[in-house]
């Protein structure tokens, strides 16, 4: 089973859904890196399944563009000290897309997914550690990192999927 096969995507979104899988998975061989690809191919697979999906309406490349470009805000990628660092206009180029049709994209997926920067959900997995949105919990209304909790408040956090792993399970 292929990677692209492996993502639950509604049959009627299936052959749109590849054909947008595959410019993320190339730009982001070329250009970022397997994380990011994964991400990419989550995120369209997401877009898939909403009803109606958006990616129904559109151009390929413009979706494709609009993707990354989603995932790069959520992850800084625009920040020259971050690794891999690629700027919003060199997305749009590599795309074929204008500055006005990617940004607007970008947005229409951001917003779809109520995706924000640093978002847990949508960030690349070797920078979970350093985001400490994927760690803050509630716990008696109180806000707290749950690494610094005891383990049961550790373990509970988990279980319910509000952290990404048991702090102390990560191997390094």
């Amino acid at each position: 089973m292929s990677q692209q096969s492996a993502e639950r995507v509604p049959k009627q979104m299936q052959a749109k859904f590849e054909e947008i899988v595959s410019l993320t998975d190339t730009f982001c061989q070329k250009h970022l890196n397997e994380e990011y690809a994964q991400l990419c191919r989550k995120l369209a697979a997401a877009l898939s399944r909403k009803r109606p999906s958006p990616l129904a309406k559109g151009k390929v490349n413009t979706w494709a563009c609009g993707i990354v470009h989603a995932l790069g805000m959520v992850n800084f990628l625009f920040d020259p000290s971050q690794t891999p660092h690629m700027s919003a206009s060199e997305i749009y180029q590599q795309f074929g897309v204008s500055q006005s049709t990617g940004s607007a994209k970008s947005k229409q997926v951001r917003d779809a997914m109520d995706m924000y920067q640093m978002d847990p959900k949508w960030c690349v997995p070797s920078n979970i550690d350093k985001n400490p949105l994927a760690w803050m919990v509630s716990i008696n209304g109180l806000i707290v990192d749950v690494r610094n909790a005891p383990r049961e408040f550790q373990q509970e956090a988990f279980r319910q999927g509000l952290i990404p792993y048991l702090p102390e399970e990560k191997q390094k």
